[in-house]
């Protein structure tokens, strides 16, 4: 029979496949995850990993074993976290990432309501970059995230979407662009947008197919921006263009920085995520919140 230290270390090894990555989420020695694979290894009598001085790779035996006990493994630890919370009701502490002025704000007024219905349950609320949100939930810095949407990732769960908004095409104050009331995909390109940040060569009207790049990547010219100022740094120093939310405009106003609104993009979509493996009625109990807030009517001027 697996003892519990043993199937974590397995399913954590064969998400990570890096010994000192798995060691760190697990919170022990490269070492103790070494031994307890090991272990395993000679109970079973195959090898459950291929490694290298360079790399680890499942073996097609390491493969099988965890597709079929990850999903046992998850609703597991759910059913155990949910009868937490039912015997505790809502206590403790729910962590939660956010990245810019606009999501705080969101999160703070959620927060509050939150409170006043669990008065034994504290929320801290922790500033990220986005590209850090997802890094944090699975190395357990913070429970749950505020972010963009859609992720595909089969170890996260998306909550309903909370806020959607226009996306603008931020460009250098000079720029052509700049001078019109709206422009529209064609103007950009043929290619399909990606997430945000995401940069465009200046040029982009003459390049008729820039390649997609990861969040915050560059398309040429070799930069790269972690940060929506770092980005618009970059655009304002005439470097390239970025397709933003429509909250930039107001959060992130530069001289500098014109930003025009795209008429036939598909909305940017905010909205909670967590792990799958780390769902709480903690969790649950603050998405409601954040719809329940959104829901109310604003205060008139």
């Amino acid at each position: 029979m697996l003892e519990r230290h043993e199937l974590e270390a397995f399913l954590t090894l064969a998400e990570e496949l890096h010994f000192g990555r798995t060691a760190e989420r697990l919170h022990v020695s490269t070492a103790r995850v070494s031994q307890t694979i090991a272990k395993l290894e000679r109970r079973t009598g195959v090898p459950l990993f291929h490694r290298t001085s360079r790399r680890v790779e499942l073996s097609p035996v390491g493969r099988q074993l965890y597709q079929e006990t990850r999903p046992a493994w998850d609703r597991i630890v759910d059913a155990f976290a949910r009868a937490v919370d039912t015997g505790r009701g809502l206590t403790g502490l729910l962590r939660i990432a956010f990245d810019g002025p606009a999501a705080s704000q969101l999160l703070v007024g959620t927060a509050q309501a939150f409170r006043c219905r669990h008065p034994d349950c504290d929320v801290q609320l922790l500033e990220a970059r986005l590209p850090e949100a997802l890094a944090w939930l699975r190395n357990g810095t913070v429970d749950v995230a505020l972010t963009c949407h859609p992720i595909r990732e089969q170890d996260v769960v998306m909550g309903p979407v909370l806020v959607r908004e226009a996306r603008m095409l931020a460009v250098p104050a000079g720029h052509p662009f700049a001078r019109r009331t709206t422009i529209s995909m064609e103007d950009l390109a043929h290619d399909t947008v990606g997430q945000l940040p995401e940069i465009l060569p200046t040029s982009v009207r003459d390049d008729r197919a820039p390649h997609r790049t990861p969040a915050g990547q560059s398309l040429t010219h070799g930069f790269s921006a972690a940060t929506m100022t770092e980005t618009l740094t970059f655009v304002g120093a005439g470097k390239g263009v970025a397709i933003v939310g429509a909250h930039t405009r107001r959060y992130f106003a530069r001289h500098d920085v014109s930003f025009v609104p795209i008429k036939d993009a598909v909305p940017v979509e905010w909205g909670l995520v967590w792990l799958a493996n780390g769902a709480t009625a903690r969790i649950q109990a603050f998405s409601q919140a954040a719809l329940d807030v959104l829901r109310e009517p604003s205060p008139s001027p």
